[in-house]
């Protein structure tokens, strides 16, 4: 794919920038696949302090990439106001006079926060909703990137067609010293972590069928711990105390409302990540653990599925997306996860048991 008529020359245009901010509003695991393409606009920019807005769990994640100078925070809920309401944020990064601005998502509030943010140049990927207003909000645009790479990747590409030379991709974030000696107390090395929990309840395996996996594992592994944790969200905590009420074994410990930086601590000692379709899995695939997913099948999964042989998956095909039903929506549960057994993911799990 080509690049707009001038966005194949925007380093060589923007080399002397000091000030830069890349916008983007994904909570945990688009965060995660912004990072490899921060690295690579701090290397293309040593000299500049590098900025980023994000959602807050993204700016709790972002804290850790040494790569980004300064974290800012823009509040996002699933009921969130109209942009202009936190007008006093974008007001005081106006301040900061940014030299060059990034979006790789496209969507529309990001787009119009980067244009209200007044960078003298501004850079964004084709990745939304088109509008006739675009090109107004944003002189400059590199097509969409082909989907059958990862989405890390598919930003760097951006950065590539917009003149950047690419260096090998990397996450390398840097886990706080206390976060560590926290985890080294909290848990024993090498134990499994479960991430039982997604955004919606489709993408989440069953209870009944993680409680048979504890089970199981529990029974055949008997040296092997675990690990379940859960978010700030009520939802996810209360899955959380009803796994561990009806697994019943010694072998499964439970953490709820972790700080991201208390997370990723975990899951450095873990050997293997076994999950739905969440930002954990990204975390830990970013990390460098093992991961085993329960995915429903739905377009565009592959370019969310880590690539490498330490990663694995299970995809079931879900009759709501190929028939544009919301069956499992009112149910509040995927049907066609519940079809995926404790035995097969175990099976699955055991190589790296």
């Amino acid at each position: 794919m080509a690049a707009s008529r001038s966005a194949n020359t925007f380093l060589q245009r923007t080399r002397e920038a000091r000030k830069i901010i890349v916008v983007d509003f994904g909570f945990l695991g688009d965060s995660v696949h912004l990072v490899p393409a921060l690295w690579e606009i701090k290397r293309n920019y040593p000299q500049a302090q590098l900025h980023t807005l994000s959602a807050s769990v993204g700016a709790e994640l972002l804290k850790l990439a040494p790569c980004v100078d300064r974290v800012h925070a823009f509040p996002l809920t699933a009921k969130s106001p109209a942009w202009w309401r936190h007008w006093g944020i974008i007001a005081a990064l106006r301040r900061e006079h940014f030299d060059a601005a990034f979006n790789f998502s496209g969507a529309d509030r990001t787009i119009f926060v980067t244009a209200a943010l007044g960078a003298r140049h501004v850079l964004a990927h084709e990745a939304g909703r088109k509008h006739f207003w675009n090109r107004w909000l944003s002189a400059e645009w590199v097509e969409r990137r082909e989907r059958n790479q990862p989405v890390f990747e598919q930003r760097r590409q951006v950065l590539a067609a917009a003149g950047f030379p690419l260096a090998a991709p990397r996450f390398d974030f840097c886990v706080p010293e206390d976060a560590r000696r926290w985890a080294e107390g909290a848990i024993a090395d090498k134990p499994v972590h479960l991430a039982i929990s997604a955004s919606t309840p489709v993408k989440e395996w069953p209870l009944e069928n993680w409680a048979g996996l504890v089970r199981m594992m529990a029974q055949q592994k008997p040296s092997i711990r675990m690990i379940a944790t859960a978010g700030t969200n009520p939802r996810e905590q209360e899955r959380l105390r009803q796994l561990a009420r009806s697994a019943g074994t010694a072998q499964l410990q439970c953490f709820d409302t972790l700080a991201i930086p208390q997370l990723a601590a975990l899951l450095q000692r873990c050997r293997l990540q076994i999950g739905a379709d969440s930002g954990v899995l990204h975390l830990a695939m970013a990390l460098g653990v093992p991961t085993l997913t329960v995915f429903r099948q739905y377009a565009g999964m592959e370019e969310w599925v880590p690539a490498g042989s330490q990663h694995r998956h299970l995809a079931a095909v879900c009759r709501c997306i190929d028939e544009n039903k919301d069956d499992c929506l009112k149910a509040g549960r995927a049907a066609c996860l519940a079809g995926i057994s404790p035995a097969q993911v175990f099976a699955q799990a055991c190589p790296a048991l």
